[in-house]
């Protein structure tokens, strides 16, 4: 009984030794990677990778932290000035977590650049930027891993619920202090009060009809062409497809925008106002018939041609929309 006790002893040894050095191994590398991740936290919000770093830092185990790497072209080279700005977000809400007082190593910020880590984007068959993806703790990443740029918009603040969604690390985005809205309402009233200084004694200004009407009907077109949408999901200005070159203004599905879609749609909107406002006048004021003639065609004219436009853009957005007028 003695010898077989002392053989299962040895055996147990026998095997349990090269699993305990194993794990013990495992333990020394990933606080390894967390020490160094953190050392270079602590220098700069978001971690420049490349391809040795990525695979050995992001893809290769152990892991037990998630990553948020975005993978871009910031090179002036590659004129992507939609990388430029979603980086200025990315960057404000690194910096909102690296100095919360929540931070911990749980989760990384990271960015690889085309043009250093061009090996990684073959990897992962990538072929758009900038591109936001979760590299969860444990497994591959999902399908929801993968932000949706284009619907989202790249402002931190929708990054951070994103963040929040697919980590349960909430980030309170604090973003540095900008003055030139306080300066811009300093600056309109300061014009206001100028102007009630030099014509106080003369204040019918303030009754003119035309004035006001045109002033309500800027902020109408302003509202109407989706410009408050901008303001909540900092969409993009425009996208340039990375291999082709070509720069869409109008983006392809209803459930997104671009700013510069904002301004052609506010530009169309407004020539249909404009056209509007011609039969109006031509129908109702006292000027000679041919000048009311001249204002009726160019009227008709602004209404029929930049109300197929706008047509012609919701079909491009709205698939499958059977409707058109002059323009398909």
């Amino acid at each position: 009984m003695a010898a077989l006790s002392v053989f299962a002893l040895v055996l147990l040894l026998a095997c349990g030794g090269p699993r305990a050095a194993g794990q013990k191994r495992k333990e020394m590398v990933l606080s390894e990677k967390v020490s160094q991740l953190m050392e270079w936290t602590s220098k700069r919000s978001v971690i420049r990778m490349n391809g040795d770093k990525f695979r050995r830092l992001v893809k290769a185990p152990p892991r037990n932290y998630s990553v948020i790497v975005m993978f871009t072209a910031l090179q002036p080279h590659r004129q992507c000035v939609v990388c430029k700005q979603a980086d200025e977000e990315y960057q404000i809400l690194a910096n909102s977590w690296r100095y919360s007082s929540a931070f911990t190593n749980k989760i990384f910020f990271a960015m690889v650049d085309f043009d250093e880590g061009s090996d990684v984007f073959q990897m992962l068959n990538m072929n758009s930027a900038p591109t936001f993806i979760n590299f969860p703790a444990k497994g591959k990443p999902k399908r929801g891993d993968t932000y949706e740029l284009q619907v989202r918009g790249f402002a931190a603040e929708q990054l951070a619920r994103w963040v929040a969604d697919r980590t349960d690390v909430n980030i309170r985005v604090i973003r540095p202090p900008n003055y030139a809205g306080p300066l811009m309402l300093g600056l309109l009233l300061a014009v206001i009060g100028g102007l009630v200084y030099l014509r106080g004694s003369n204040l019918d200004f303030l009754y003119n009809k035309t004035g006001w009407a045109f002033a309500a009907l800027c902020f109408v077109l302003a509202m109407t062409s989706g410009q408050m949408w901008n303001h909540i999901r900092g969409p993009p200005y425009a996208h340039k497809n990375p291999h082709t070159g070509q720069v869409s203004y109008i983006h392809g599905s209803s459930q997104a925008q671009f700013v510069a879609e904002t301004h052609i749609v506010l530009l169309f909107n407004g020539g249909v106002t404009l056209g509007m406002v011609l039969l109006h006048e031509a129908a109702t004021s006292d000027m000679d018939v041919g000048k009311r003639k001249i204002m009726c065609i160019a009227g008709i004219g602004l209404v029929v041609f930049f109300f197929s436009w706008l047509l012609s853009v919701f079909r491009s957005k709205y698939h499958g929309y059977p409707y058109s007028f002059l323009m398909s």
